[in-house]
């Protein structure tokens, strides 16, 4: 099998899965952008965005591991030319997943107040967030279906289809906040924040339901669960359970975030949810490169190709500073022009403005730290990932954040302390890739 990793071919697989990244965040920045916007209490809208926006995130990112487990057995098995050895495994792992998911929406639906009180919502923010997640959660089995069918083709080493049911998801997403949010006179009535989870809710349907057409009709793969279970499933769930206490974590930090942001006031709430939204949006933009990372070094991994995993690597970290410098760049040159395109409030496009430049500095360790965290995932290197994110959750993000609450950043304190986490999150993962595999290189 081929062992490319030309700049043509890296970008033939990242701008692909690019595109399909930033579906996610692109239903939260429109819904964001728009309910910013709107006639009437926009920035307590705003804000009930935000909080609910980062709690459904968490059990996206908690379950919607299930992708990286996925895509890391597949590949290391087409590198090794066995492919129909783990045929029957994808199915077992989504009808898994969407069975959680399900379990999910019934423990949560009854007692959404009780949640977002935790988030220090009260008031109409809180009945603001109960609203929209209300509507919202029953588009998370959806979600993770999809998400599990992008593992399948990213072990295939094909990131079109995904690209192709993403792009049609945010379109849609978007049309249809339009539609919902501000209404059709005489046809459809304005819904505010009910119309942003009507219309994310019916994307995330309609994805699923692509996602399933292209993979029964462009792979071998099947969608029906079979028995017995597959000889890797056991491998599958362990893979599962490390990103799983690891999403944890990482979620620990984006909760502790939104938590004394939204104590800080609605306006630094508000202000919160634009950075949070714009970075998550960066986040995924990197992620491109990192999913090319995560495929490639599986199947670079399964065939033993060490020397070139290597060089891989070592490419990939030149391509992630050079994105992460753009982002900052294109961040800044449009600096103001971000915020107004999400609220009109002076006090919150005050904040924002004061705050932003914090976000963009951080964008090429982000980078690095996303690009690395892909290769370890093809890798299969789960428990590592998980020990890292777990340190530097518990050891640098926290500590910080209480210190400089402390202090009395306020929302700065916020995004240093996430600065340092991502770079305790990236530094670690370089060092220890290096050290495994430029000896193995060297005996290549």
């Amino acid at each position: 099998m081929s062992t490319n990793i030309s700049f043509k071919y890296i970008n033939k697989l990242a701008v692909p899965a690019l595109i399909a990244g930033i579906a996610e965040p692109i239903l939260s920045i429109t819904d964001t952008a728009i309910i910013g916007n709107i006639a009437r209490n926009a920035t307590e809208s705003l804000a009930a965005v935000g909080i609910v926006g980062t709690f459904i995130s968490m059990l996206i990112w908690v379950l919607g591991q299930t992708r990286s487990a996925i895509s890391s057995i597949v590949s290391q098995y087409l590198g090794a030319n066995k492919l129909d050895e783990i045929k029957n495994l994808p199915a077992q792992a989504i009808f898994v997943i969407t069975l959680l998911s399900v379990i999910i929406i019934v423990g949560t639906y009854p007692f959404a107040s009780s949640i977002f009180k935790l988030y220090n919502a009260t008031d109409i923010i809180l009945d603001y967030s109960v609203d929209y997640y209300k509507i919202r959660v029953f588009g998370f089995p959806f979600t993770l279906f999809t998400m599990a069918v992008f593992g399948v083709f990213r072990g295939l080493q094909n990131t079109f289809y995904p690209m192709v049911i993403a792009a049609i998801g945010a379109f849609l997403n978007i049309a249809l906040d339009y539609v919902f949010v501000f209404g059709i006179e005489n046809y459809i009535p304005a819904m505010d924040i009910k119309g942003a989870a009507y219309a994310s809710l019916i994307a995330q349907i309609i994805m699923a339901f692509l996602a399933a057409i292209y993979l029964l009709k462009k792979t071998d793969i099947p969608l029906k669960p079979t028995f017995p279970l597959n000889k890797e499933i056991n491998k599958l769930v362990v893979m599962i359970l490390n990103l799983f206490v690891r999403t944890l974590a990482l979620n620990v930090t984006l909760y502790f975030a939104t938590r004394f942001a939204t104590g800080y006031g609605a306006a630094q709430i508000a202000a919160y949810t634009i950075c949070i939204n714009l970075w998550f949006f960066a986040a995924f933009f990197v992620d491109g490169y990192a999913s090319a990372g995560n495929i490639m070094s599986g199947r670079l991994y399964g065939q033993k190709s060490y020397a070139v995993l290597l060089q891989l690597s070592n490419k990939l970290i030149r391509y992630g500073i050079i994105v992460g410098i753009a982002l900052a760049v294109f961040g800044a040159i449009f600096y103001y022009p971000l915020g107004k395109m999400f609220s009109k409030d002076p006090e919150v496009l005050a904040l924002f403005n004061n705050t932003f430049w914090l976000v963009l500095l951080m964008q090429p360790f982000c980078a690095l730290a996303f690009i690395f965290d892909g290769i370890f995932k093809g890798l299969g290197k789960m428990k590592f990932l998980r020990n890292v994110l777990l340190c530097a959750t518990g050891l640098v993000f926290l500590p910080i954040l209480f210190w400089l609450d402390h202090l009395g950043y306020q929302l700065h304190g916020i995004f240093i302390a996430l600065t340092f986490w991502i770079m305790a999150r990236g530094i670690p993962l370089i060092i220890k890739f290096r050290k495994i595999f430029i000896p193995l290189s060297q005996k290549d």
